[in-house]
């Protein structure tokens, strides 16, 4: 690796001096993949070359893409893994093998991707680049420099125009649940939305379908797959599971499939979370019929070790803190239930931030029957929704509510407010994955000063 004259921190500054709809929103939105393209093909197609895993959904994306990628690489297949977003650095979003791409190598790399960019702005002046075409680019060169064999790619928003979305033909593509979110991008109904994430569907590879909300959702994605030539692997209906037990610390569950039966151990709580493993394991048994070697303890011991925080993330058990990013109705229904089901709890004080374009009225529903307090809280996002209007959300419902602006301010009163009441109870940290990072680093530095004991 060549040394690069540019630092980590320089590099995100540059790759942040472009349009970037995760800090921005809507307003950075570039619904364009003629930039994209121009960039890979500066940068000699970086993105091609190696078993492509192309992963799109509403839910269970980021953590489905993780589990294939786990199993890969305990099976000792050369992995690269590329997800978004990161709770605490960049690096994250870019592994080789579970391990974080450095900061020299991101660096270098960014260099690169930058001199591509300045040369895609001379030829074509009026194509604009965005932050997260630089990163997927950054990921692409990243795979090729470490000749990994597998690439788990996560897209980024929707699929038809993600960034990640420049495959012409791949050897699988994956879709996980699908949901109302970004409607105001990608459309008003379960099957609009739908359709844009089955846009990343292309064979010769089949499609692995994780069990469905919407059946509109199910019968738009069989059309599109259909319509290509894709088959459809439908895991709802060739693979069952139960589970034997849960606790804080994870769930154990039967899977049972094509490939006979496997008992499981999952470091992840949520009854979703075992759907998701069966998605990622339906998709390992694809990659295994085209050649690659991927022994039953690799599935066992890759689940068994994967680390995925801020997803019902248990981060201290003597006061019961949880951090989850939930964002809508679905995910907040999923979190409710974990609380109820694998923590065996009925009671929770909230401590709640959310971006300004996420429905907050819907996940205050969902979270409102184990809802004892709510303190509503901002975070440093210059997409933050106002901590009065998350209040007000939770207020509507006749819920106690308190708006404390400092996320510290607020942690304090809910370990008061547990102190307080009578009864089992859970602090949860929740309302968005922006909000999900800032929360658990928060908790986290409070349980290591010791405001409260962890275990």
């Amino acid at each position: 690796m060549m040394p690069s004259s540019l630092s980590y921190q320089e590099a995100l500054d540059a790759f942040l001096s472009f349009a970037d709809f995760e800090r921005w929103g809507r307003s950075a939105y570039r619904p364009d993949l003629a930039p994209m393209l121009s960039l890979l093909n500066v940068l000699g197609h970086p993105q091609r070359g190696r078993i492509t895993v192309h992963v799109a959904g509403s839910k269970g994306k980021g953590s489905t893409a993780a589990m294939i990628a786990s199993i890969l690489a305990r099976a000792g297949i050369p992995t690269g893994l590329y997800t978004s977003p990161h709770l605490d650095s960049f690096c994250e979003r870019v592994r080789f093998n579970g391990q974080l791409i450095s900061h020299e190598e991101f660096a270098s790399l960014a260099q690169d991707v930058l001199e591509g960019a300045k040369e895609v702005e001379r030829i074509c002046p009026q194509r604009q680049l965005v932050t997260f075409d630089l990163l997927t680019a950054l990921a692409f060169l990243a795979f090729r420099r470490w000749d990994v064999t597998v690439q788990v790619i996560e897209v980024g928003l929707g699929g038809r125009l993600d960034s990640t979305n420049v495959f012409t033909e791949k050897e699988l593509s994956v879709i996980t649940p699908i949901g109302l979110e970004h409607t105001a991008i990608l459309g008003p109904t379960p099957g609009v939305i739908a359709g844009e994430k089955a846009e990343i569907i292309f064979g010769p590879g089949p499609a692995v379908l994780a069990p469905q909300y919407y059946v509109e959702a199910t019968e738009v994605i069989a059309a599109v797959a259909a319509g290509r030539g894709v088959s459809v692997v439908d895991v709802a209906s060739r693979y069952r599971w139960q589970r034997l037990w849960a606790s804080a610390h994870g769930q154990r569950f039967l899977l049972e499939g094509p490939n006979g039966p496997l008992d499981l151990f999952l470091p992840l709580i949520g009854a979703h979370q075992m759907e998701n493993a069966a998605t990622a394991i339906a998709s390992i048994h694809v990659l295994a019929q085209i050649g690659l070697h991927i022994p039953q303890e690799a599935i066992r011991e890759g689940l068994a070790n994967l680390s995925w925080p801020a997803r019902v993330e248990v981060i201290s058990l003597q006061p019961l803190i949880i951090v989850d990013g939930a964002h809508n109705r679905e995910s907040a229904r999923r979190l409710r239930q974990a609380i109820q089901d694998d923590l065996a709890c009925e009671n929770a004080v909230l401590v709640v931030g959310t971006l300004a374009d996420k429905d907050i009225g819907s996940i205050a529903e969902e979270l409102a029957p184990i809802t004892c307090m709510v303190y509503a809280t901002s975070f440093p996002h210059p997409r933050a929704m106002d901590s009065e209007k998350v209040a007000a959300a939770f207020a509507r419902l006749g819920l106690s509510t308190q708006v404390t602006k400092d996320l510290h301010q607020a942690l304090k009163g809910a370990l008061e407010a547990i102190a307080r009441i009578n009864k089992t109870c859970v602090i949860c940290l929740t309302g968005s994955l922006a909000f999900a990072a800032e929360g658990r680093r928060a908790a986290l530095e409070k349980l290591k000063n010791g405001q409260s004991p962890r275990t």
